[in-house]
């Protein structure tokens, strides 16, 4: 591919490429975790206000 000696310029014009896609995976990663996190909470705060509602408004049919 390369054609005679790597030159120190190519060297580092490689090694910065290397350290954005680096970067922007690792950004991404938090990214998606930081996204996941907040669907678990938000799911649990579904299921609290579910069963808050259940203890304090019970069925009709569960008072006979």
């Amino acid at each position: 591919m390369a054609r005679g000696p790597l030159l120190p310029a190519n060297a580092l014009g490689a090694m910065a490429i290397g350290a954005l896609a680096f970067g922007a995976l690792a950004i991404g990663a938090v990214a998606i975790g930081r996204l996941a996190i907040g669907r678990a909470h938000i799911r649990r705060l579904e299921i609290d206000e579910l069963v808050v509602h259940k203890l304090t408004r019970p069925e009709d049919g569960s008072k006979a």
